[in-house]
């Protein structure tokens, strides 16, 4: 006798109770509900978001640590390393700009802010002030200098990933000097961390709804869905632009790999609905490394490109951040030379590299801009107050596909790619784990110079189970 199909409650019950997407979904669903009903009680939730955020930022510098450690070991050299960073930092820079050029054009035929003729004079620049809690964003040296630690331990209680990252190179340095029989016991001891810190993070995902809920509610409860109204043709426009860039990438990213992109953000539907969500890429920095590494891409790259894209490679930022100041010069009552618009290009590919980490960057990068332009007033970026939020899941969705895509291209590019991994991963054909890393590969014997190879080399064992 044929087994009678569950019926749709018991599939639907089923779904939400193994499927993440679909928690996250509800959770988003739920909480603009929430927010719009009882606009306090949404106010009052935000702390499951911002308690889901430190969880995850309590992991990503140890993740990024070891990941990079033990990808240095596989490439067997720096130099292979140093190979990888020169590329990931031609592909940001070429991108941001790319990203700043298309927001400056979109600004310029669709003038958004046109007509609304804003005396700057009437606008109550205080509130930026406490949107940026008096911090200002590093020039170029400082920036630079920042990258190296004066603090093994200060720069994970930071969470600065380049410095992180520079330690990491260091270690991968020393232990590729050493070699293998002098430190037998460094390596492994790395990669059983990381399997433990892959493991937190598949505990802590299991709140994502709660996360999601709160800072869904929150949002909607303090701003309203009546700033739709007031600032739609800039939404709409910076909206547009990044869908238009986010359709170049999928074109590039065909290009040089063969991938598509559609695939990829199907594969990564969970993790790209969690941080449209919580508006914070970095609550899905870890998963993205696991996905990243099980579709193909080797440790090294994974390991620089993706950390050192969310300082570098603001592509999402960068469209606001020239939408943004055009829409302002337009609601004053400026008019924009071509000469003055080379210079907001140029304000901006410097300011938006200090922008990661520091409160109100935004606004801070647009008042910069303003001062080196003199004829905006730096207090009109106040115009932005009521719609910075609401960017965020734009500048979210395009600064984290952005990344993932410079993983996919500067990993091809390097020869760093397994294709038939990527294609069997975003076809759905190989099973991602998501509490741990999933793939299976021998990390490069290390030895010294003219030393024999060991009997044994290091294995890192990651099993593979279905969902």
């Amino acid at each position: 006798m044929p087994l009678s199909a569950p019926s749709l409650p018991r599939r639907t019950a089923r779904l939400l109770r193994t499927s993440l997407f679909a928690q996250v979904a509800c959770a988003l669903l739920l909480g603009l509900v929430v927010g719009r009903l009882w606009p306090h009680l949404g106010t009052a939730v935000q702390p499951l978001g911002d308690g889901f955020i430190r969880l995850i930022k309590a992991v990503i510098a140890p993740l990024v640590f070891c990941v990079a450690v033990t990808g240095i070991a596989k490439a067997g050299n720096l130099r292979a390393f140093g190979r990888i960073g020169i590329k990931a930092l031609i592909w940001f820079e070429v991108a941001t700009t790319f990203a700043l050029l298309l927001g400056l054009l979109a600004g310029n035929l669709v003038q958004p802010g046109a007509g609304m003729h804003i005396d700057p004079a009437t606008l109550d620049t205080s509130a930026v002030d406490a949107k940026t809690g008096g911090a200002a964003l590093p020039s170029t040296s400082e920036f630079l200098l920042h990258a190296l630690p004066d603090s093994a331990v200060g720069a994970f209680a930071e969470n600065s990933l380049l410095q992180v990252l520079v330690l990491a190179c260091l270690v991968g340095a020393a232990l590729l000097h050493l070699g293998h029989t002098k430190v037998p016991a460094i390596l492994p001891a790395v990669n059983q961390v990381q399997e433990i810190v892959f493991a937190i993070v598949g505990f802590v995902m299991k709140l994502a709804p709660l996360a999601v809920f709160g800072a869904t509610a929150h949002l909607v409860g303090q701003y309203g869905l009546g700033v739709m109204s007031t600032y739609g043709k800039l939404i709409a426009v910076s909206y547009g632009v990044a869908a238009l860039f986010l359709l170049l990438l999928a074109i590039a990213l065909k290009a040089f790999t063969g991938l598509s992109l559609w695939k990829f953000i199907r594969y990564t539907r969970e993790e790209m609905l969690l941080a449209l969500g919580t508006a914070s890429s970095e609550t899905v920095m870890p998963r993205m490394m696991q996905k990243l590494r099980h579709a193909g891409c080797r440790d090294d790259a994974v390991g620089l490109v993706l950390p050192t894209g969310y300082s570098f490679n603001l592509d999402g930022a960068s469209i606001y951040l020239s939408v943004a100041t055009l829409f302002i010069a337009q609601a004053v009552g400026v008019d924009l030379t071509l000469g003055q618009q080379v210079t907001v290009v140029l304000m901006l590919m410097l300011t938006s590299k200090g922008m990661a980490g520091v409160p109100g960057s935004a606004f801070l990068a647009l008042s910069a801009t303003a001062s080196a332009l003199g004829v905006i007033p730096a207090g009109a970026v106040a115009l932005l107050l009521g719609v910075d939020r609401i960017m965020d899941s734009m500048r979210v969705a395009t600064n984290l596909l952005g990344n993932c895509v410079a993983a996919f291209a500067v990993s091809r590019w390097e020869g760093a790619l397994d294709l038939t991994r990527a294609e069997q991963a975003l076809n759905g054909e190989s099973a991602f784990v998501p509490d741990r890393d999933d793939t299976v590969a021998p990390v490069e014997d290390l030895h010294e110079p003219g030393a024999g190879r060991p009997s044994e080399p290091v294995t890192v064992h990651r099993p593979v189970q279905a969902d």
